[in-house]
């Protein structure tokens, strides 16, 4: 299940919401926000079949609630590029903005939230398929050179023995035995 419910906040001043179902997630959200202490921090907490991560920095909370399948790497993931967006985007501006000033303009300046969690299940699904890939090159790479050392070894010992062959008077090596 995607992220269901989404928030930038100062304190409990609600700046920017997006929901992709209906629920009571903005009384909750009002709830936790009081609860959240003022320093930076990032955390998870769980409740029923809800999991609710924030991030609180500069005293402002970027906060998602998900369902407790969704992994808590990618809720994170989610999290920052939504930090990284709106302070690209507002700057200083939101420390002194009214409630929900910026529910419109982050919707239209911002990729819905879906399309982000699936942009980070992908780079998450191609890093580990980039890793498996690696390890099997680096396999290949390494069997191809066992391989070489030890046709390059036959090589020298045949050329060893074919100049000690000479040397000693023939295959037979009537002179040396």
């Amino acid at each position: 299940m995607p992220i269901l419910y989404s928030v930038v906040a100062r304190g409990t001043v609600l700046l920017a919401k997006y929901a992709s179902c209906a629920g009571n997630f903005t009384e909750v959200t009002e709830q936790l926000l009081s609860k959240i202490p003022p320093h930076d921090d990032k955390l998870t907490y769980s409740h029923g079949n809800f999991l609710f991560h924030y991030i609180a920095e500069n005293k402002l909370v970027y906060f998602c609630i998900t369902d407790d399948k969704f992994q808590r790497s990618r809720a994170f993931l989610f999290l920052n590029e939504i930090k990284r967006r709106f302070t690209t985007a507002f700057g200083d501006t939101a420390q002194t903005a009214i409630p929900y000033a910026m529910n419109d303009t982050m919707a239209m300046r911002g990729e819905k939230l879906e399309l982000l969690v699936n942009k980070a299940d992908n780079l998450a699904t191609g890093s580990v398929s980039y890793r498996n890939t690696s390890r099997t090159l680096q396999r290949s790479l390494f069997w191809k050179n066992v391989k070489m050392y030890v046709i390059m070894g036959g090589v020298a010992a045949l050329a060893v023995y074919l100049v000690g062959a000479m040397a000693c008077g023939g295959l037979k090596w009537g002179n040396c035995v």
